[in-house]
């Protein structure tokens, strides 16, 4: 296995561009397999906090970036859906959400809707002593006694006692969001659920209030309706940053030529109060002939 990543090959979820550069930062092993994004990217190439990995690796040091309520001094730990990033110095905080075409974005959170994430239970199990264990997407497992919790259901998981505070199940009326395939980012509620029979995969339809689209389960997880309530207008992507870049440098550009016009018609306030003047002085200068004579 290679040391090197192509920015060519990357996961279709990764917010990063292809073509600038040859290489990129591989991520490490951690949460979320492959479908997971370096945070060296997120700092870097999403926010802007860091033009450098020595940049990123320094702010690291100062335990000030939290995932998911704990502390993170690897650059390339993998950041991925429904992660909670905290920068406590600048009280900022955000949930990574599936952006259109699977892109992974950033959702503005505050402080106390940081405090927790959300799971969906892709694993359950039994264990010794009775319990139930329980394997969220991110491979997080959590032990519990109730046994209410099935595959496909989402918790809303504290971030410092790992304890359940939120369940959802997974059932017609739920709402839900693709975070994978055509329709990664879309939200609506699940209309019907189409069983299939033998190894293929089941068949979810969604009802949206101007459609509808269809999707595999897989692609399926149940949210709160917070997420869709809190969510702002715009999510936080490298393309949304390039843009408020370019607006700014043409507010810039607009500034400056309203500067030019002003500057402009000042002149041409000065060289019409010259001419009046130049006049006042050949009429005075007439009427002082004439009393001569």
């Amino acid at each position: 296995m290679t040391n090197h990543q192509k920015r060519l090959s990357v996961p279709n979820s990764w917010p990063v561009e292809r073509k600038t550069e040859t290489f990129t930062v591989k991520a490490d092993a951690g949460p979320h397999g492959e479908a997971g994004v370096p945070l060296l990217i997120v700092l870097r190439d999403v926010l802007g906090y860091a033009d450098t990995r020595k940049e990123a690796r320094y702010a690291l040091d100062q335990d000030s970036v939290l995932i998911n309520g704990k502390a993170v001094s690897d650059e390339e730990r993998p950041v991925g859906m429904f992660d909670i990033l905290a920068f406590t110095e600048r009280e900022e905080y955000y949930r990574v959400f599936p952006g259109q075409g699977g892109r992974l974005s950033l959702t503005p959170l505050d402080a106390e809707s940081a405090g927790s994430k959300l799971g969906k239970v892709v694993n359950k199990q039994h264990v010794p002593g009775g319990d139930v264990q329980l394997t969220l997407h991110d491979g997080q497992t959590l032990v519990v006694e109730n046994e209410d919790y099935d595959t496909a259901d989402s918790l809303i998981v504290d971030n410092e006692t790992d304890e359940v505070v939120a369940h959802f199940e997974y059932e017609e009326g739920a709402l839900v969001t693709a975070v994978n395939g055509e329709h990664a980012g879309e939200v609506g509620r699940v209309d019907a659920i189409q069983v299939t029979p033998g190894s293929a995969d089941n068949i979810v339809q969604i009802e949206q209030d101007d459609g509808a689209f269809e999707t595999v389960e897989d692609y399926v997880v149940v949210i709160d309706e917070n997420f869709t309530e809190d969510a702002p207008d715009e999510d936080v992507t490298e393309e949304d940053t390039d843009e408020s870049e370019t607006d700014a440098d043409e507010a810039e550009v607009e500034d400056a030529d309203s500067e030019t016009d002003e500057a402009e018609v000042e002149d041409e306030a000065d060289e019409e109060s010259a001419d009046a003047d130049e006049a006042e002085a050949e009429d005075a200068e007439e009427e002082d002939g004439g009393d001569d004579e």
